[in-house]
């Protein structure tokens, strides 16, 4: 969680417990569990999570599912019409999501492009788990795929001489990657309801190679450690 999604859970608990203390103390009657109260328990963790890094476009279709709820327990708008207009909302979202996503990564993506992928190695596990150890070995760039499954590739001790891809998918799935001292990572990533993790730490010196992992999460998540 990053340092604005703190400030702001912190600001919602700090006017809850406002609210509370001062209605205790007879100054508010400030009535708390309005009709569909119980929506701002979806509400508000989309809304903070839009201030991540990752996993925005599941934050804002949980914040959609959330307003649309809270209307309609504000007999605001029907039940009736908030299951009809979720879907067409939802498929909205996910392809205003992918095409700005193409936008903002384009001198990413023509990046990627220009790497060598000779010799990409695929790694897929499906209903499994598959561990990859490339210790002392020369890394090309590779495939992971985990489908209701878990890849971990470990890369610490790697030999990596030059700027690398890593196509990931992870659907209902995990991937961590293992990330070298001795290359950056960078991520370009298109999550719906998962996200991507880079706790990787960044290599200064000099010429040192990239790898470039481009992700697509689908309640799945990518961790890069």
């Amino acid at each position: 969680m990053n340092k604005i999604s703190n400030v702001l859970w912190g600001i919602v608990l700090i006017v809850v417990g406002l609210i509370l203390g001062l209605n205790a103390l007879g100054i508010t009657q400030i009535n708390i569990f309005f009709k569909g109260w119980w929506t701002l328990f979806i509400i508000i963790p989309c809304f903070i999570g839009l201030f991540r890094q990752t996993g925005k476009l599941g934050s804002f279709i949980g914040l959609l599912v959330g307003i649309f709820l809270l209307l309609g327990a504000q007999d605001l708008i029907s039940f009736d019409l908030i299951l009809k207009l979720m879907v067409p909302a939802v498929l909205v979202a996910i392809g205003t999501a992918i095409i700005f996503n193409g936008i903002i990564t384009e001198s990413m993506n023509k990046k990627i492009k220009a790497v060598d992928k000779n010799g990409l190695e695929t790694y897929a596990a499906t209903f499994a788990e598959q561990k990859v150890d490339k210790t002392n070995e020369e890394f090309k760039g590779a495939n992971l795929d985990a489908v209701f499954g878990s890849v971990r590739l470990d890369l610490q001790k790697a030999i990596i001489t030059e700027d690398r891809v890593i196509n990931a998918s992870s659907i209902f799935g995990g991937i961590t990657i293992l990330a070298p001292n001795q290359a950056n990572i960078k991520v370009k990533s298109t999550p719906i309801f998962g996200g991507v993790t880079n706790r990787a730490q960044k290599n200064q010196a000099e010429n040192t190679p990239t790898i470039y992992v481009s992700a697509f999460c689908l309640f799945g998540g990518v961790e890069i450690k």
